[in-house]
C-alpha cells in the first residue's frame, strides 16, 4: 500500500507539472514569437498522455497475484519503460529534424521576446524538481517506470536548457548556436534512451539486481543452525523478486528442526531485504534431502 502510494502521488504531480508547463509554453511561446516553446508546449501534452499511460501501468503492476499471474503483474513496468524508451528516441529525431531546419534557414532566424527565455529557465527548473522527484521515488519504492520518467523528464530539462541558449544566441547575433546545441541535445536524449532501453531489456530477461545474492546469502547465513547455501536462484518479476535455495543445515541440528529453521530462514529473507516478495527453501541435512517448500 505503501508503494502504491508512493507511486500514486509521483505520477499525479508528474501530470500536473506537465499541464502546467503545456500552458504556459503555449501562451508565452505564442506571444514572444517562440516557435521553440510552442513546440516544447506539444511535447509537455504529449509527456501527460505518457504519464498517464505509465499511471495506469503502474497500477496494473501493483496488483496481487492471481492463479494466472502467480507472480504478479510487475514485468509491466519495465515493458512500459522500454516504451519510454522509444518515445525518448522519437523525441530525439524531432529535435534532429528541426536543428536541420534551422541549419538551412539560419540567415532567416529572427530572435524571439526576451520573455520566451525566461519562461524557458522556468520551465527547466520545473523540469528538473519534477525529475528528481520521479527518480528519487522510483528507487525508494523499486519502480523501474518511475525511473524511466525521471529519466525522459530530465531530457526536457536538457531541451529548455537549449532553447535559452538559442534565443540568447540569436539576440548576439549567433542564431547557428541554437542548432547546434539541439544536435547535443539530441545525442544526450539518444544516450539516455539507449541506456533505458537496455536496462528494462535485461529486467524482463530476469537479470539478478547487483548485490541482491550476497545480501540473501549474509541473512540464510545468519540463522545459526544454518552451515551453507547453496544452489541460490532469484526470480525478477518487475519491481519484485522470489528466490530458491538449498540449506545445509549444522550437524547438530536434527530432522526435527527442519520446518522451524526453514520458516525462520524465508522470514528473515523477506523481513530484511527489500522487494524480496517470497522464497522456497530447500533444506538439505547431512546427505539426506528433505525438501520444505514455500
Amino acid at each position: 500500500m505503501n508503494r502504491e502510494k508512493a507511486g500514486n502521488s509521483a505520477n499525479k504531480n508528474a501530470i500536473i507539472g506537465n499541464i502546467i508547463l503545456t500552458i504556459l509554453n503555449f501562451v508565452v511561446g505564442s506571444l514572444a514569437g517562440s516557435t521553440a516553446l510552442v513546440a516544447e508546449a506539444a511535447n509537455n501534452l504529449g509527456d501527460c498522455l505518457s504519464t498517464a499511460i505509465s499511471w495506469f501501468a503502474f497500477r496494473i503492476g501493483n496488483r496481487k497475484p492471481d492463479e494466472e499471474h502467480p507472480y504478479g503483474y510487475g514485468r509491466i513496468e519495465p515493458l512500459m519503460s522500454i516504451f519510454i524508451a522509444l518515445l525518448l528516441f522519437y523525441v530525439s529525431y524531432g529535435i534532429l529534424t528541426d536543428a536541420y531546419s534551422k541549419f538551412i534557414t539560419v540567415g532567416s532566424l529572427t530572435a524571439p521576446n526576451w520573455i520566451s527565455a525566461v519562461m524557458a529557465l522556468i520551465a527547466a527548473v520545473i523540469c528538473f524538481y519534477m525529475s528528481k522527484n520521479l527518480t528519487k521515488t522510483g528507487i525508494k519504492i523499486n519502480s523501474q517506470l518511475l525511473i524511466a520518467q525521471g529519466n525522459e523528464k530530465m531530457t526536457d530539462v536538457y531541451v529548455s536548457i537549449t532553447i535559452f541558449c538559442g534565443i540568447v544566441g540569436a539576440h548576439l547575433g549567433y542564431p547557428i548556436l541554437d542548432p547546434i546545441l539541439a544536435v547535443v541535445i539530441a545525442a544526450l536524449v539518444i544516450k539516455v534512451g539507449f541506456e533505458m532501453f537496455l536496462e528494462n531489456i535485461e529486467n524482463l530477461l530476469g537479470h539478478v539486481p547487483k548485490g541482491l545474492t550476497d545480501k540473501i546469502m549474509k541473512v540464510a547465513l545468519s540463522v545459526n543452525e544454518v552451515r551453507d547455501v547453496r544452489n541460490l536462484k532469484i526470480n525478477t518479476v518487475g519491481p519484485t523478486n522470489s528466490c530458491e535455495l538449498d540449506l545445509i543445515l549444522n550437524d547438530e541440528s536434527s530432522f526435527d528442526d527442519v520446518y522451524e529453521i526453514s520458516n525462520k530462514v524465508e522470514s528473515e529473507i523477506v523481513r530484511s531485504i527489500n522487494f524480496i516478495s517470497s522464497a522456497s527453501i530447500h533444506v538439505v541435512p547431512d546427505t539426506k534431502i528433505i525438501t520444505d517448500d514455500f
